[in-house]
């Protein structure tokens, strides 16, 4: 399965993203590209007053890319988008996954918020604007399981236990990772969840500076089961491509049976 990384700096035109989004895309089928993931928020990332109204999963968003994978006769994750939510104050951070013909294969709405408080120092609440996903996701892009997440789901090592246990070969991570906490974290969490569930990671990330006072850290990349990175995205709006072989995954788990292993569910 070859597969690509879509690397952007969505800002507060959603159009101009959406049409940059398709440039990469286009690229990534050119390239040969099985299956294709771009960020979260791809379609907007910017000033809260200017956030695009919520849709629903068959939305014009939904539809863009729809077309967009059934054109280019590739698979394709959305990244993530506003979905309508539960209630009129909260939105869910939803990413769609849309297979060769353009149908929607899979949804999954992110689980994990990011919710702090410092005092002095920082008070933020994710959780006020976007309300949890519930349930866990693995879908089959032709017949190699691939188990979903976003962003902050990284930083929760059991999420990616139950996706690999419940038979992903595969972890996705579209993100928009903070370039404080990305130059320190992003290659570690990546390689640390390849390692212990034996996956590929494919990360894609946001890049560069997003109004207001918002800097992503990008590095967008693939990560094999043993933890080496196959490829890395420079610090611009591109796409990075890697070829995963599923026989050196089956290998790696039969010789390092460390899930065959384990002790506690």
């Amino acid at each position: 399965m070859r597969v690509a990384v879509c690397q952007l700096n969505a800002r507060e035109d959603r159009a101009a993203n959406l049409a940059t989004a398709g440039e990469l895309l286009k690229k990534a089928a050119d390239s040969g590209a099985d299956l294709a993931v771009l960020p979260e928020y791809v379609d907007y990332l910017g000033p809260g007053a200017g956030v695009p109204k919520p849709e629903a999963v068959d939305g014009e968003f939904a539809t863009h890319f729809a077309e967009a994978a059934r054109s280019l006769g590739m698979w394709v994750l959305a990244g993530s988008f506003h979905e309508a939510g539960p209630d009129a104050e909260r939105t869910y951070n939803t990413s769609l996954v849309f297979d060769r013909s353009g149908e929607l294969a899979a949804i999954y709405r992110k689980i994990h918020l990011y919710d702090v408080e410092i005092p002095g120092r920082v008070s933020y609440h994710e959780s006020r604007t976007v309300a949890p996903g519930t349930e866990t996701v693995v879908v089959d892009v032709e017949g190699v399981p691939v188990g979903l997440s976003i962003c902050y789901d990284l930083r929760f090592p059991e999420l990616y236990r139950h996706l690999a246990i419940g038979g992903a070969q595969v972890l996705v991570v579209p993100a928009a990772f903070m370039l404080h906490t990305g130059r320190d974290h992003w290659e570690v969490l990546l390689r640390a969840r390849a390692i212990e569930n034996q996956c590929y990671v494919l990360a894609a990330g946001q890049i560069g500076n997003h109004d207001p006072g918002r800097t992503c850290f990008g590095r967008s990349m693939v990560v094999d089961p043993w933890g080496t990175v196959l490829a890395q995205a420079p610090d611009t709006v591109g796409v990075t491509v890697a070829d995963l072989d599923l026989s050196r995954l089956a290998t790696i788990r039969q010789e390092l049976p460390s899930l065959a292993n384990r002790r506690l569910a």
